[in-house]
């Protein structure tokens, strides 16, 4: 009888040591995933502040897009640091300002010898210290050549465009230029696969591409860039999507990319990784409303794409993280593009780069929405590379050819009403201001990436 005791006594403890240490690795495996959350950033090209129904659209439908900001948080002063692509998208990867890191002057075109310098840290090179899987799906135009691609600059991946969809043969004939030569490649890792790829298959294909990746790399730490090139001129959408936007063909194109933001969150449901993953959806700059219905629209916003109006620079944002990120937020606070590397970095438990940085962690904003942020100023870059404002809290100083402007864009978002006259303390006060913080930057340029 003892015997039997004995045995049970025995036959319990293991039992309990089992059950002990299966809930210590599952304990271990919480903390670790809270620490290594996979990463999403969908970066459209050209999309404005009023393009989408969660911001204002009645004529385009976009359920997904909608139904990201009510599971997540819709960000209403989201800025890029340049109103064009080449240096804000330099700006999201290495959160430093363009002119910080040499590409402040213009969009990069197949003509160039330079890029984004090897030397900067992207956040995909940030978050390969903490052993992720990166890939690079869709738009890069920070560098054609070999050495400034992807797949040298921390992506295990790229497949896609090396710059924007209207710098091809094809299109430039179109749209009536016939002298130019170069052809829009598209590219796995610096191979070319194809040269002027149907454009009316992109959206779908770099979808698909993306949830490939997403499937392969379901049981450890990602980080998957998803640019796309549309909705930039000239705008394409796939047969099932045309025609079927009362917007028209800049509607369809939109609605394709909401399709494509719906099936990339699907995916993470079906391989059970939802709630491990933060998405950021944004754009790099504002609409082209040059070429007037088939541009975007910035809303209530004054300006455009290239402009340091608003419209240029202030995009649609919405961060969605199921348990993390409180559901159905509006977060008015200002934050930039340059944030996300540092924000990233903290939420994934990786080391920041080396180099001075600008942005700086808003985590606390996206993670509890009544935490308020240290204010910082932020300043206006032409697209030319040329200081032109400064924000600081309420206030915002253009100084432009055509005249100086102060506007408090608490109570006047769309620029309406010039304060230069009636605040000259303030203007004078933030003119020194950012003519003080461009000199810093200017002096601790960094040299572009050249061949």
């Amino acid at each position: 009888m003892k015997t039997k005791q004995t045995i049970y006594s025995l036959l319990l403890f293991f039992v309990l040591l089992l059950c002990f240490g299966c809930n210590g690795k599952a304990t271990s495996n919480k903390k670790e995933n809270d620490q290594n959350p996979n990463v999403i950033i969908i970066y459209v090209d050209d999309m404005g502040y009023g393009d989408l129904s969660s911001f204002g659209n009645p004529t385009v439908y976009t359920p997904h897009l909608d139904k990201m900001a009510a599971e997540g948080m819709k960000l209403s002063q989201f800025y890029v640091a340049a109103p064009v692509c080449s240096p804000s998208r330099a700006a999201l990867l290495t959160g430093a300002y363009p002119k910080r890191v040499g590409l402040e002057k213009g969009v990069l075109f197949p003509q160039s010898v330079t890029g984004l310098n090897p030397e900067e840290q992207t956040i995909a090179e940030v978050l390969k210290g903490k052993k992720y899987s990166t890939a690079c799906i869709g738009k890069w135009h920070l560098g054609h050549q070999e050495k400034f691609l992807p797949h040298n600059q921390g992506f295990d991946e790229f497949f896609g465009i090396p710059f924007s969809n209207d710098m091809s043969k094809k299109e430039q004939e179109y749209m009536g230029r016939n002298d130019y030569k170069w052809q829009l490649p598209l590219l796995s890792q610096s191979d070319t696969l194809e040269l002027d790829p149907d454009q009316t298959t992109l959206t779908k294909r770099l979808t698909e591409r993306a949830m490939t990746f997403i499937k392969k790399n379901s049981e450890k730490p990602f980080f998957l860039y998803l640019a796309h090139p549309m909705p930039h001129i000239p705008i394409y959408a796939s047969p099932k999507f045309q025609n079927t936007s009362v917007r028209g063909p800049y509607g369809d194109t939109i609605e394709e990319i909401d399709w494509s933001v719906g099936q990339i969150l699907e995916t993470l449901k079906t391989t059970g990784i939802d709630e491990n993953t933060f998405v950021i959806f944004t754009s790099d700059n504002g609409p082209w409303k040059v070429f007037k219905t088939e541009g975007g629209s910035a809303g209530p916003l004054r300006g455009a794409k290239g402009t340091t109006w608003e419209g240029g620079q202030r995009v649609p944002c919405i961060v969605r993280w199921p348990g993390k990120v409180p559901a159905g937020y509006v977060q008015r606070q200002v934050i930039t593009n340059m944030d996300l590397l540092p924000t990233v970095a903290n939420l994934c438990g990786a080391q920041l780069p080396k180099r001075k940085i600008d942005g700086r962690d808003v985590s606390k904003a996206l993670l509890g929405a009544d935490r308020k942020l240290e204010s910082s100023p932020f300043l206006y870059y032409a697209s030319n590379g040329k200081l032109e404002g400064i924000r600081d809290g309420k206030y915002k100083l253009l100084v432009l050819d055509e005249g100086t402007f102060l506007f408090d864009l608490e109570s006047d978002i769309s620029e309406e009403y010039n304060l230069f006259e009636k605040h000259s303390e303030k203007v004078n006060a933030l003119r020194e201001k950012m003519k003080k913080l461009d000199s810093i930057i200017t002096l601790e340029r960094r040299t572009v990436g050249s061949l």
